[in-house]
């Protein structure tokens, strides 16, 4: 069984494992996924017409689901530039995620997807720093 190499490594795996279970969560129980993040789900008999909520939980959870897989990927092949890349746009989600919820445009809940995203870079991100910091050590 291969693993990850590296501390970095084993943060994008952890990630990516999380996002891909989410996303057949999603794929499997969308309700279940909307109640985890906050949202009251609607029985289905019970939408309205034009309600569009499960085709945008299959679309985002099959998205969680790739984008877990891409992790682990990366992960095994301890892709660093991919890890550095993951960083600013996790941290944007993180910022714009918090926004919607003290918008008022979704619920308190949701904040948590937002704070999972954002604690997720700055540990990737601590985690490549200090093993550059080992690096340059090593090299001096």
């Amino acid at each position: 069984m291969r693993l990850p190499r590296s501390l970095s490594g084993w943060t994008m795996a952890v990630f990516g494992l999380l996002a891909a279970a989410l996303g057949v969560v999603g794929l499997v129980s969308p309700d279940a996924l909307l109640t985890l993040m906050g949202f009251a789900p609607v029985p289905g008999g019970e939408r309205a017409d034009g309600d569009h909520t499960l085709v945008f939980m299959t679309a985002s959870s099959m998205a969680a689901l790739n984008m877990g897989v891409y992790y682990v990927l990366a992960a095994l092949a301890d892709w660093k530039a991919f890890f550095r890349w993951t960083v600013p746009f996790r941290l944007l989600t993180c910022a714009v995620f918090t926004l919607a919820v003290l918008a008022g445009r979704a619920p308190a809940g949701f904040l948590g997807v937002g704070l999972w995203e954002g604690l997720g870079a700055v540990v990737t991100g601590a985690a490549l720093r200090h093993e550059n910091r080992g690096r340059e050590k090593a090299v001096a």
